[in-house]
């Protein structure tokens, strides 16, 4: 992400006549990467776009508390990943009152998917993503899809660097065994 942008963004931001169209320059600049960094996660088209509106939404209210201490982008991808993880949170606890698993249902929404164009084994790496735990899962799809290091990562998720190493190796094996098993 270009830093120098940001700061042009930030300045325009900060004056009232020029926020509303400073706030729809970071909506459009944002906006694919953080879809499909939602998407990746809840698989559903419409639960995706929900969720980044509300992404946005909160973003912009909370404008004024952002304090440049970390890139414009990391801040709006933390948004994004809370509000997506409360969206999971909300919804796995609708499951357990049923007898499938959110995972499960995700994995049926890969299956049923008409915007999904990957070929089979594309499909089969979505569905062993989702056997990994919501914390190993999260991270696969930031360190490999979105390929953000991991001092971005643990920015973004206030976890040490350390730990994402583990638990981005862990979640490789457990793809690699998934995958090894067709």
């Amino acid at each position: 992400m270009d830093s120098n942008n940001d700061n042009e963004i930030i300045s325009l931001l900060n004056n009232s006549e020029s926020k509303n169209a400073a706030f729809s320059i970071i909506v459009e600049k944002y906006s694919k990467q953080l879809y499909y960094h939602i998407r990746r996660i809840v698989i559903d088209h419409q639960d995706a776009d929900d969720i980044l509106q509300d992404t946005f939404v909160k973003a912009f209210t909370k404008i004024e508390s952002f304090r440049s201490e970390s890139t414009l982008y990391t801040w709006l991808y933390r948004i994004a990943t809370n509000t997506t993880l409360n969206f999971l949170s909300r919804k796995k606890r609708y499951y357990t009152f049923t007898a499938l698993s959110y995972e499960d249902t995700l994995a049926d929404k890969i299956e049923a998917d008409q915007y999904f164009d990957g070929d089979n084994l594309q499909k089969e790496l979505q569905k062993a993503i989702l056997k990994l735990p919501e914390k190993q899962r999260l991270i696969f799809n930031m360190k490999y899809y979105d390929e953000l290091k991991y001092e971005e990562i643990s920015e973004i998720l206030g976890t040490s660097v350390g730990a994402l190493k583990a638990s981005y190796h862990h979640a490789v094996t457990k793809i690699e065994k998934y995958i090894n098993k067709l």
